[in-house]
């Protein structure tokens, strides 16, 4: 047999309790890789390989057999048939070829045959359906096989009967190519069937018995006739599909290969880094508890391997791609209790060896809790694992009570930006954070020029993004549907080390998360709920009150079906519910659909206690030097620090900042007609902001401002008209400045009006010492029925914002208008405010600056005030003649000496 042409991977899967591995045991019968007939009920089949499998009767871990199919040599992967186990069936799928679906003949379709059925289209895998157990008494392959048709696949065609017309009829309604093949013979050949099996757009089903041996040797006859084997390149490529351990522990990676051949004592890298790359120890050929060694396996070949200590499932090796993100996952987070006195911090790494084999565990350490926690499918798999660990390592654990897994994502782009620098150590990093569609997990990517940041420092990065599973800022739960992009980043040439960017690259993500507008996801189900008629109003009572969705349901005689979708939080124990008030006739099949917004987020978020501030080990804020110390800059003010400009901008939402204060109608602030006459200018900024007065209510008109949010990607001085230099102007964001600086902060927090007087009154001394044109931006947008007003406060405009908009708006409009012809400076420390005022020509001055400039103006006019008042005291000696002079010294020290004398 040649090896290089001839092998196959199929995969056998089912519900629990369908016969599965007894429908294995029969093939492995058949063709003669077993003398005699195991039973699962009697606990001696051949892929029941551990203990547990054997005592429970149910397949936990997936297994291999290898038999010969004519001269093709098939590997037979068995894999679990429980719901509990389903992500260790659906990493297997990663590496099929072909697969055999099991169904149950008295069963029927089950929750879990959906499941499947909609894996193995998402994995594109060509599908056998074998019916089994259809030796019982009462089943019938007529009703059945409409059940699968209407529930699976109208292409599910019965394969098993005699060829006639109506089968080639059936047939050509699957395909065009078929129907007009069929229209022109009266028939379709066996390699076109062939080619629309392999292309999903036939499903042959067979039925029989695999207990009594009855339909398997003629479903395996159509099995040699129908399926077609891949070719491969010639380049190595593996895809690993799972990690395991021999029962003397050593680490075994079970994989296929994809390309080219694997070889003992190859080197296989594991990374970009050389350093990253293991050796191949030994070859292993398994076939049910046992296996063979092989100096070689080509393409198409399924084998464990021993020597590699950092591979992972779902790894890609050599040309082979990272496998896609799985689709099932544990939607339920138990804290794992162990018993008093055990080292925690040494059980942890144990457990960590068990994740490698079971990843969906994803055991985790809580720092703030000092516990471990560990996300499980179901009881089942719990007891499993409990005694897993205890023959393992020899620790008995308990599981607390579960809770739901959340998980959280963004709503807008945002720009997370990250500074590591310590003494002798340098790194920045800027990342654009998007939101992508629900399911679709974690992207990377860069846009960085390799001119400002070289690719080793850039793939470093891209290490850093994937190496860790990061949380979010409402509850600390896992961030998920979101792609990171490098935008810029930067390097010492002598004090960068590999660590001081993965310390930037963890601040920006999470500065990026703490400036976004978060969005906390939970589970969802997609359920399918038959019950009696009779109890139809208690089931949609029941189910609106979970907070699901359902379409119109459906009766089927004495059987009424509802379909829809509910939060697992609230559906994932109904099923209890749904036996009671049925009397045992009522049936729930729930199937995750995937992650969705929550519905009760401020409940949950409160309910966690997390706060994002205390969490030490996902810092948001970034380490800067000044004077050979490193200092510490919060999240909310880093950008500030920031030695590089991206030049980009991202549309809104961003985290608000520090409330608006409610405006008090007191004299002090006019109605927009009055006072302003006498400037036409700012009458005429301020008609183009909220449009032209109208008489009949005396004030301005509230035309809809428009929320869309300006986007400015690129900034370049050279794309800018020349300004006049006339006029300068001066905006100013007022509860911006006030709540970014410390002084007018502390004042705010006793007195809003006091700190708005403050910040007026110093406005109006920096005005006429600048002499430019500065308008002061107070929000009002939560007053209600406001409709904007402006003041001339001496020497400057003090704007107050209509209801519904904010000064951020009113200044960005503002800009786009005025700044067109003059020179605009905006004083503001909102990151997204100033990449719009700079990307609309206008210069940018932060909070801190502003204040720098007030007190500076400030120090300023009290020099040249007492300048004056020194000048002007000595003006009689300085223009008297010398006697004079010294005559008016001697009346002043005479004056004083008399003064003294009387004291």
């Amino acid at each position: 047999m040649n090896n290089r042409n001839k092998q196959l991977t199929l995969g056998i899967l089912a519900h629990v309790d369908a016969g599965k591995t007894t429908l294995a045991e029969s093939i492995l019968y058949i063709t003669g890789v077993i003398r005699k007939l195991g039973r699962v009920d009697h606990k001696n089949a051949f892929l029941d390989t551990f203990e547990m499998e054997r005592s429970r009767g149910i397949t936990i871990f997936s297994k291999q057999a290898k038999f010969d199919l004519e001269d093709t040599e098939v590997t037979l992967l068995d894999t679990p048939g429980h719901v509990d186990f389903s992500a260790e069936m659906e990493r297997t799928l990663q590496v099929l070829d072909y697969a055999i679906l099991v169904i149950s003949g008295p069963d029927g379709i089950q929750g879990h045959d959906l499941t499947l059925w909609r894996l193995l289209k998402q994995y594109q895998i060509p599908v056998f359906i074998f019916v089994n157990k259809m030796d019982q008494p009462g089943v019938q392959a007529e009703h059945i096989m409409k059940e699968i048709q209407k529930q699976l696949d109208g292409n599910c065609i019965r394969f098993d009967t005699e060829k006639s017309e109506q089968f080639f009829d059936e047939l050509a309604m699957c395909d065009e190519a078929f129907m007009q093949e069929f229209l022109e013979t009266e028939k379709i050949t066996e390699s076109h069937i062939a080619e629309g099996i392999a292309e999903r757009k036939i499903y042959p089903c067979y039925f029989g018995s695999a207990l009594k041996v009855q339909g398997v040797e003629e479903f395996l006859n159509s099995l040699k006739e129908y399926i077609r084997l891949k070719k491969y390149p010639q380049e190595f490529g593996a895809r690993v599909y799972k990690i395991s351990r021999d029962n003397q522990g050593k680490r075994l990676t079970h994989l296929k290969i994809t390309g080219g051949s694997l070889r003992v004592k190859q080197v296989i890298g594991m990374g970009d880094d050389i350093a990253q790359a293991d050796k191949v120890d030994q070859i292993r050929l398994y076939s049910g508890a046992s296996y063979s060694t092989a100096e070689e396996v080509e393409a198409g070949g399924i084998c464990a391997v021993t020597g590699l200590a950092q591979s992972y499932a779902g790894q890609g090796i050599g040309i082979e791609r990272e496998a896609d993100l799985p689709v099932l996952e544990p939607i339920l987070s138990y804290r794992i209790e162990l018993p008093p006195g055990s080292d925690v911090h040494g059980m942890f790494v144990k457990l960590r060896q068990l994740e490698e084999e079971e990843p969906a565990l994803h055991i985790v350490w809580d720092e703030h809790l000092q516990e471990i926690h560990a996300r499980v499918m179901g009881d089942v798999q719990i007891e499993v694992l409990k005694k897993m660990i205890q023959e393992r390592y020899g620790v008995s654990v308990e599981f607390g009570a579960g809770s739901i897994t959340y998980k959280e994502t963004i709503a807008a782009p945002v720009e997370g930006v990250g500074h590591f620098e310590p003494l002798r150590h340098y790194a920045e990093v800027h990342l654009l954070l998007e939101p992508l569609e629900r399911g679709s997990g974690l992207h990377f990517d860069t846009v960085c020029s390799e001119d400002v940041l070289d690719k080793n420092w850039q793939r470093l990065i891209m290490t850093h993004l994937e190496e860790k599973q990061h949380v979010g800022v409402l509850t600390g739960s896992e961030i998920t549907d979101m792609k990171m992009t490098i935008l810029t980043g930067k390097a010492h040439l002598k004090h960068t080390e590999g660590g001081d960017f993965r310390q930037a690259t963890y601040r920006a993500i999470r500065q990026g998360l703490k400036m976004a507008k978060s969005v906390l996801l939970e589970p969802v189900y997609a359920f399918r709920l038959e019950i009696p008629a009779d109890q139809i109003g208690r089931a949609m009572t029941d189910i609106t009150r979970m907070k699901g969705q359902f379409s119109s349901p459906i009766q089927e005689g004495e059987t009424a079906i509802i379909e829809g979708t509910a939060p697992v939080a609230n559906m994932w124990e109904y099923q209890k519910e749904v036996t009671s008030y049925s009397r045992g006739k009522g049936r729930l099949n729930c199937v995750l659909k995937g992650y969705e917004e929550c519905h009760n987020t401020e409940e949950v978020i409160e309910a966690t206690g997390y706060d994002s501030e205390l969490d030490l080990e996902n810092p948001s804020g970034s380490v800067f030097c000044a004077h050979g110390a490193g200092f510490v800059v919060p999240w909310y003010e880093v950008r500030q620090f920031m030695h590089l400009e991206s030049g980009w901008v991202y549309e809104e939402d961003f985290v608000e900042e520090e409330p608006p204060m409610p405006v008090k109608k007191t004299s002090a602030v006019y109605a927009a007609s009055a006072g302003f006459g006498d400037d036409k200018e700012l009458e005429e900024i301020f008609s183009r902001t909220y449009g032209s007065r109208k008489e009949s209510k005396g004030g301005w008109n509230r035309r809809k401002v428009s929320n869309a949010p300006v986007r400015v990607e690129k900034y370049s001085s050279s794309d800018q008209k020349p300004k006049e230099d006339t006029k300068e102007y001066l905006l100013v964001d007022g509860y911006n400045i006030i709540f970014a600086i410390p002084e007018l902060k502390e004042l705010a927090e006793i007195n809003i009006d006091s700190a708005r007087d403050k910040l007026t009154d110093l406005l109006c001394n920096y005005q006429g010492f600048k002499n430019n044109t500065l308008i002061l931006v107070f929000d009002a947008y939560k007053v209600e029925g406001g409709v904007g007003s402006v003041l001339k406060y001496h020497n400057i405009y003090v704007v107050y914002t209509k209801e519904a908009e904010t000064a951020d708006q009113y200044i960005e409009k503002t800009v786009h208008e005025i700044g067109k012809k003059y020179h605009v400076t905006v004083a503001t420390s909102d990151a997204l405010e100033q990449k719009i005022i700079w990307g609309a020509g206008a210069s940018r001055m932060s909070a801190k600056g502003l204040w720098e400039e007030l007190q500076s103006v400030r120090k300023e006019i009290q020099e040249q005030f007492l300048e004056k008042k020194e000048s002007s005291s000595i003006r009689l000696f300085d223009h008297a003649d010398k006697e004079l002079a010294k005559e008016m010294e001697k009346v002043r020290l005479g004056k004083k000496s008399l003064t003294n004398n009387v004291e």
